[in-house]
């Protein structure tokens, strides 16, 4: 990490770029340091906030039975934190014999940390689609799978793993709650503090930021808005937003490569 930051200070990459960070608060950090030590001016409006859940009866004899699953798939970072803590709470050690499956390298490397245990990641991809093209979720016919996630979400990894003969079972660790704030606050920061880009990182966050746009839609539709993936790119097409930039992911590394190349390319029309 300090070796990125240090790299992030001698390339002002993102000078004076004002970029709107939607991410809830506890994940928004590092990507605001990032984008200032690029020169950059982050501005931070979280748009859910993220809670643990206390686990029901059900969810604490699903962690007990660990082992009798054959896979285990965490779909997103605050998954694996919470979920491993839970883990961490019944077993001392990693049971051996599960595969572990990751939806992006931080998630991956989040379990590697906090559980010792190697998770696969796609290629292709840092959504339900490409984990699916995983060989190791081919064949599941008859093998018990569990996804650590939040409350509620697509229903797609699921569907697709049952329809392939998968017994699968959600472990739901957290909840994402939608963060309050004033749309006349808002409508200033889009209309007279001169954002120059919007990143969002899921549907939801996407949906939240609309409504609040309220009478100002057509405003919000201008500013550049960078996404992690191509659906929820989509998405923002659907919704009318001009201009719209895949990330190709929403770590941090492809979050900054992304926002480098927008200010570039912006640089190169000036």
């Amino acid at each position: 990490m300090q070796f990125w930051m240090n790299y992030y200070r001698m390339n002002k990459d993102l000078a004076n770029l004002k970029v709107l960070v939607t991410r809830p608060a506890h994940q928004a950090e590092p990507l605001c340091e990032a984008i200032a030590a690029l020169g950059g001016l982050p501005v931070r409006l979280p748009l859910l906030a993220i809670e643990p859940l206390t686990p029901d009866a059900r969810l604490r004899t699903q962690i007990q039975q660990l082992d009798n699953f054959n896979i285990l798939i965490f779909i997103s970072t605050n998954a694996a934190v919470f979920g491993a803590a839970l883990i961490d709470q019944y077993w001392p050690q990693f049971p051996v014999g599960i595969e572990v499956l990751a939806i992006g390298p931080t998630t991956a490397s989040t379990l590697n940390e906090q559980l010792d245990c190697a998770a696969q990641t796609s290629a292709n991809g840092m959504d339900s689609e490409a984990v699916l093209e995983l060989d190791v979720l081919n064949k599941v016919d008859g093998k018990r799978i569990g996804i650590f996630r939040g409350q509620g979400g697509r229903e797609l990894l699921a569907d697709t793993l049952r329809g392939r003969g998968a017994q699968v079972d959600y472990l739901e660790v957290y909840r994402r709650s939608p963060v309050k704030h004033d749309a006349q606050e808002f409508a200033r920061l889009i209309n007279t503090d001169g954002v120059d880009l919007i990143t969002v990182t899921s549907s939801e966050s996407l949906r939240l930021i609309e409504q609040l746009a309220g009478d100002n839609t057509a405003r919000l539709s201008l500013i550049p808005l960078l996404v992690p993936s191509a659906r929820i790119a989509e998405q923002a097409s659907a919704a009318g937003f001009s201009t719209v930039l895949d990330a190709g992911g929403a770590n941090q590394a492809s979050m900054i490569a992304a926002l480098q190349n927008y200010a570039a390319g912006a640089d190169n029309k000036a």
